[in-house]
């Protein structure tokens, strides 16, 4: 996991594939588009823009991915992510191939970011993640999550 500023994302020290992304994204205007899937290199890089309510760490599970790195960009409200290291993931429901991702119910050795407006946290294949938690209370939030394909990094 790497977390950072999305105005100062070459600091981070992120390869290059992931900084090509970010540009992208962000000359795609992100801030300002609908909710919804924007491919940006064909199958290999695409962003989600959503926007959502926060829950309870308790009424959600963590995901994890095989084939793709998550950047996660908080564009609007603040956001708690509980996240654990690579194979920390337990009790964990069947993998879903297709959409690259599986639920599980528990990270073993959790811990917790807090994401404010032009932050972003950064998920490597396996590292488990449980975004979109309120900090104090819930509230709605809007995000980017750029999604790069792991053959990108070579």
């Amino acid at each position: 996991m790497i977390v950072g500023d999305i105005n100062q994302f070459q600091a981070a020290g992120l390869p290059a594939a992931f900084c090509q992304a970010v540009d992208q994204a962000l000359s795609a205007g992100i801030a300002s588009l609908a909710p919804g899937s924007y491919p940006l290199q064909e199958e290999t890089v695409f962003v989600n823009v959503m926007q959502f309510a926060t829950q309870p760490p308790e009424e959600k599970r963590a995901e994890l991915h095989r084939n793709y790195i998550d950047i996660q960009i908080l564009l609007e409200g603040e956001e708690r992510i509980y996240y654990g290291l690579a194979g920390s993931a337990r009790a964990c429901d069947a993998w879903h191939e297709q959409e690259d991702y599986q639920l599980c119910q528990q990270t073993e050795n959790e811990q917790a970011l807090t994401l404010k407006p032009g932050m972003f946290a950064v998920f490597m294949p396996g590292e488990p993640h449980k975004p979109g938690c309120p900090v104090t209370q819930p509230g709605m939030i809007r995000k980017a999550v750029i999604k790069v394909h792991r053959s990108l990094l070579g």
